[in-house]
Formats: C-alpha cells, structure tokens, sequence
C-alpha cells in the first residue's frame, strides 16, 4: 500500500527554496509517530533536505527504511536503498506493507495517481512565498475519512487539521 504524507498549505503549498514552508513540532510528531517503522521513500533532494541524525549519522530518518529515488545509474546515498524508477519502487515495497511518500513536489506528483491514502495536515495559512506544491485532492477520486482540528499554540504558529483520505 502506497500511502503520502504531507503538510499542506491553503494553497496547497509545500516547501520554498528547497525547505518546509514553516517549523511546526506538532506535525513532525504526528509524521514520526505514522512513519516509525515504515518504509519512506522520498527524491534525493528531500533525503539532503534532513537534518544528519545523531543516531544513524546520515540523512536517513532512523527507524525507516530509506528509498530514495535517483535517475542516476548506480548512485548510492549512506542510510538508503535506491531506486532509479518508479515501477522499481513498487517492487521493493511488499504488497501488504504501507510505504509513505515523503517527498518532494515531483515524486509526490508521480506518486499521486499510485497512492491509496493521503495522510494530510493541512496548515490553516497561506504562504504567498513557496515555490513548490502538492497536487490537487481531488474529491471524485479522494473521500476524507478523519479529521482533527488543532489551534495555534506557542508551538506551533498556525492553526492545522490532521486529515487523512482513502482513494474511492
């Protein structure tokens, strides 16, 4: 099962000059505690784009198995397994693991029609400054099926909702 997750913008914005549009701890949580143990697999600016993990001394999220997508032949990365296409993706993954896209804006548009759940928070804010956006969730292709609204605290800037969507 391919699942994504992601946080959104109101404009569906994710990311500005190769980074998250904003520091927000709860949706780190909420992304670790769905991830751990799982399989994420991500495009290779997305794996340099993680902070070096003490525990794993890479950019490899640690308690994952890290696939990161390259179109370079023969390429490695430290802490990661990788993929030169999408069709060889679907075979490394096991038909009844759950394996989350993590990024960026192409693998997460290559990977939209593939996905069977959106794990979306959605930040209750516009960025008018990002560069890079999710795809449109589409309401004849996607039903939502959870969602939990959270308030702005010291935290976190702007008030969110975890929201999660099963393809009809």
């Amino acid at each position: 099962m391919i699942s994504i997750i992601v946080a959104i913008s109101e404009e569906n914005a994710i990311g500005q000059k190769g980074d998250l549009l904003c520091h927000m701890p709860a949706d780190l949580r909420h992304f670790k505690a769905i991830t751990s143990a799982h399989t994420v697999i991500m495009g290779k600016r997305t794996y340099f784009s993680l902070p070096i993990s003490k525990i794993t001394g890479t950019h490899a999220l640690p308690n994952r198995r890290n696939i990161v997508i390259t179109d370079i032949a023969g390429e490695q990365l430290d802490g990661a397994d990788m993929a030169y296409s999408i069709e060889e993706v679907q075979r490394m993954v096991a038909a009844d693991e759950e394996a989350f896209i993590i990024g960026g804006g192409m693998v997460y548009r290559q990977f939209m029609p593939l996905a069977d759940k959106l794990y979306i928070t959605h930040m209750h804010h516009s960025f008018p400054e990002a560069d890079t956006f999710f795809p449109a969730i589409e309401e004849e292709i996607w039903q939502q099926t959870k969602a939990e609204r959270h308030s702005a605290d010291e935290a976190n800037p702007y008030d969110y909702t975890f929201a999660e969507y099963l393809r009809k």
